[in-house]
C-alpha cells in the first residue's frame, strides 16, 4: 500500500476493533441484563458490574483493555511506528462505536490497554494510579480520571514526547466523558463501586 492507503487501513481497522461492544456482547452471551438498560446506560465494566455479575465485569474490563492493546500490536507488526495511530483509532472506536449509534464507553480500560502496548512503563504507572484512586475513593469515576490524568504526565517523565500529546488528548476525552460524574462528585451524589446508581 502506498501513500495514505496503509495509514487509512490501520486507522479504520483499529476503529472497528475498538468499536466491538464487549460489555453488550458478554452480558448477552451469559444471560445478564443489558448494561445499556441500567445505571448510566454505559457499556463499560463499571456498568456491567451493576448487573451483579462481578465476573462479567472483570471480563469486560479485560476485553476492552485487550482490544486496544491488540490494535496497537497488530499495527506495529504491519507497519512499525503506526502504533499511536492504531491507539487513537481503537480508543475512538470504543468511545464512539458505529454499531451502537456512537454511544460507547468512557475509554478508561481501552486507554490503559493502548498505554501498556505503546510504552509499558507509562502503562504500569497509569494502572497503579487507577487502582490506588479506586481503592481510596471506592468510586470508579475517580479511578478512571486519575489514570487518564497520570498517563501524559508519566509519558513526559519517561521522555516519550512523541506520545505525550496524544495521551493528553485522549485523557481530555476521558474526562469529558465523565462530565456527569464530575457533577455528581461535586454534589456528593456519586455512587461507590457496587452501587446501582449512575456509572
Amino acid at each position: 500500500m502506498d501513500g495514505w492507503a496503509l495509514p487509512t487501513f490501520i486507522l479504520i481497522g483499529s476503529y472497528l476493533l475498538g468499536a466491538i461492544p464487549f460489555g453488550v456482547i458478554v452480558t448477552r452471551a451469559f444471560g445478564a441484563q443489558d448494561p445499556r438498560s441500567i445505571g448510566s446506560g454505559n457499556i463499560g465494566a463499571t456498568n456491567v458490574l451493576r448487573t451483579g455479575r462481578k465476573g462479567l465485569a472483570a471480563l469486560t474490563l479485560m476485553l476492552d483493555g485487550g482490544k486496544g492493546a491488540v490494535a496497537v500490536l497488530i499495527a506495529e507488526a504491519i507497519s512499525p511506528g503506526s502504533g499511536p495511530l492504531a491507539a487513537v483509532g481503537s480508543f475512538l472506536g470504543h468511545v464512539f462505536p458505529v454499531w451502537l449509534r456512537f454511544k460507547g464507553g468512557k475509554g478508561v480500560a481501552t486507554l490503559l490497554g493502548i498505554t501498556l502496548a505503546l510504552h509499558w512503563p507509562t502503562g504500569l504507572v497509569a494502572v497503579a494510579a487507577w487502582l490506588l484512586a479506586l481503592l481510596i475513593s471506592r468510586r470508579s469515576s475517580i479511578g478512571g480520571m486519575a489514570a487518564a490524568a497520570v498517563t501524559p504526565v508519566a509519558s513526559a517523565y519517561f521522555f516519550k514526547v512523541d506520545l505525550t500529546l496524544m495521551f493528553l488528548a485522549l485523557a481530555l476525552v476521558v474526562v469529558w466523558r465523565h462530565r456527569a460524574n464530575i457533577e455528581r462528585l461535586i454534589e456528593g451524589t456519586e455512587p461507590r463501586i457496587g452501587g446501582r446508581g449512575q456509572g
